[in-house]
């Protein structure tokens, strides 16, 4: 059976809902240096840019303020925003128009 992004998300929230694990919610304004300090903090090894990096993370808090659950802002962002939890947050969130410009912009700050 083949699963869409959006239903392994559903999966892999209910399975992380069932596990008492803490994570931080997303922050609400974040200083320029702690953004920094989040860029290499994900495994970023591209180019620092503020404004994709904030356009890459506004991704996973969208997400977050959706299924209102910390862990998947989280899994999200892990690796520079190249897991299947951020595709499937771009589904959720219908950035299908965008795919190809956000792509862009993760190969930029992550050097894949």
């Amino acid at each position: 059976m083949h699963l869409s992004w959006v239903q392994f998300a559903w999966a892999a929230l209910l399975a992380l809902s069932v596990c008492a694990g803490a994570a931080a919610a997303p922050p609400s304004s974040a200083p320029h240096h702690v953004a920094r300090r989040s860029f290499f903090s994900l495994e970023c090894k591209g180019v620092y840019d503020a404004s994709i990096f904030a356009r890459l993370d506004r991704v996973c808090d969208d997400c977050y303020n959706l299924f209102r659950e910390p862990q998947l802002y989280t899994l999200c962002r892990a690796k520079c925003f190249t897991t299947p939890y951020f595709k499937g947050c771009m589904e959720s969130l219908y950035l299908y128009d965008e795919k190809e410009q956000i792509d862009q912009m993760i190969d930029f700050v992550g050097k894949r």
